[in-house]
């Protein structure tokens, strides 16, 4: 008898990694340029040349046995304080490499925060729209999820966020900019988020923790639009960090965690981390590429072609009818779908070739998302099979 949880997971794909072999298959058809793939969150633009010169240099000039060999577990020293120093610069705060753990990117991040923290049933809140692996993550380290549905604006609903912490919530997780809308969460979110679960932790007498999923940190596209790094704002956050978007390094599965030490108690929950590692089997993430991020830790790569890229669907397809909240980063646009059903409207664009995500996988009904990290051309070349969409239904 196997786990029918872990069973299930294996033998049925998510729906965005499903509508991406399909489009494989669809293209080996008709042709890549014929489909206009915008499923997968898969970085489109080139890592910085920095990247590939440290990757150069280290082979080169690094002892084979100590580049290929195991760190220290939690991460290598000089990495942490790299990162550490460099987090310091950019934010005002006050880490060490004693903050730090490393990490085969942001889903060992948070499912080691998440194993650290969780005790059998308790609670995780989450907003919706959020990425589907959220409820896969949190069940898998014996949590519950509770999910806040959305605001037309997809900024955090705060009345229906307070009702929705009870005796057994023990964390929320945020995620902003966001997987799948784009938005960004702004400081008067960020400040009364907070000071909900400052006055909640106080009335449950015991603490609530704070999960910040920032993948999509550096990728922001105007310059009034702040992302605010929230240990200044809530002590006891956790902050899950991957390079795979800022650095374009998504296969290289590289992050890391910071436990600061303003959260209570913060040295046993950092060591709770280290020993979630080491249950999960997540420690000694890959050395060769947390050399490349001692090196590169100032780098991010060029986002401007994401910039055009946003502007570029969003101006098409509001033009077309379509209705959406322009995203302020990342690189998703959340559409609402055509009639209420996302599902069967997001089957119905199969036959024009454009793969887009039904919203019902973010919990979030009547939308779809559409992943702008693609080609421009793509871009430009799809409009006529969203056009055509459009008057389908407007017949």
């Amino acid at each position: 008898m196997l786990p029918q949880d872990t069973l299930a997971l294996g033998t049925t794909r998510s729906v965005i990694r499903e509508l991406f072999e399909y489009g494989k298959m669809r293209k080996a058809i008709v042709g890549d340029d014929k489909v206009y793939d915008f499923s997968l969150g898969n970085p489109s633009i080139p890592a910085p040349k920095a990247v590939d010169d440290a990757i150069k240099e280290l082979i080169d000039n690094t002892d084979s046995v100590a580049l290929h060999g195991y760190s220290s577990a939690q991460g290598d020293l000089g990495v942490r304080n790299a990162i550490a120093k460099h987090l310091n610069r950019l934010h005002n705060t006050s880490f060490s490499a004693d903050n730090l753990y490393m990490t085969c990117g942001a889903a060992a991040s948070l499912c080691i925060s998440l194993r650290a923290i969780l005790l059998r049933g308790e609670e995780v809140v989450v907003f919706a729209p959020f990425f589907p692996e959220y409820k896969v993550f949190v069940e898998g380290q014996g949590g519950k999820i509770r999910i806040v549905p959305p605001r037309a604006d997809f900024q955090p609903d705060l009345d229906e966020f307070e009702k929705a912490i009870g005796e057994n919530t023990k964390a929320v997780i945020i995620n902003s900019p966001n997987n799948p809308s784009g938005v960004v969460y702004s400081e008067k979110t960020i400040k009364a988020i907070a000071d909900i679960l400052s006055k909640k932790s106080a009335e449950l007498g015991r603490e609530i923790y704070l999960i910040a999923d920032e993948p999509y940190r550096e990728l922001v596209y105007d310059a009034d639009t702040p992302v605010p790094y929230v240990t200044k704002y809530y002590k006891n956050t956790l902050v899950c960090y991957s390079y795979s978007k800022s650095l374009s390094l998504p296969g290289e599965r590289i992050g890391y965690i910071v436990v600061p030490d303003e959260m209570t108690d913060s040295k046993n929950v950092y060591a709770s981390v280290c020993g979630a590692g080491r249950a999960l089997g997540y420690v000694c993430a890959p050395t060769l590429f947390q050399k490349v991020i001692e090196k590169c830790v100032d780098c991010v790569s060029d986002v401007s072609a994401y910039k055009k890229n946003r502007d570029l669907i969003y101006n098409g397809l509001t033009e077309l009818g379509y209705e959406c909240v322009k995203p302020d980063g990342a690189f998703y646009i959340f559409v609402k779908t055509l009639e209420p059903d996302a599902n069967a409207f997001c089957e119905r664009a199969k036959a024009h070739d454009l793969l887009l995500v039904s919203g019902d996988g973010f919990f979030c009904p009547g939308y779809t998302r559409i992943a702008y990290c693609v080609s421009e051309k793509t871009i430009i070349d799809s409009m006529p099979a969203f056009k055509a969409l459009a008057e389908e239904y407007n017949k």
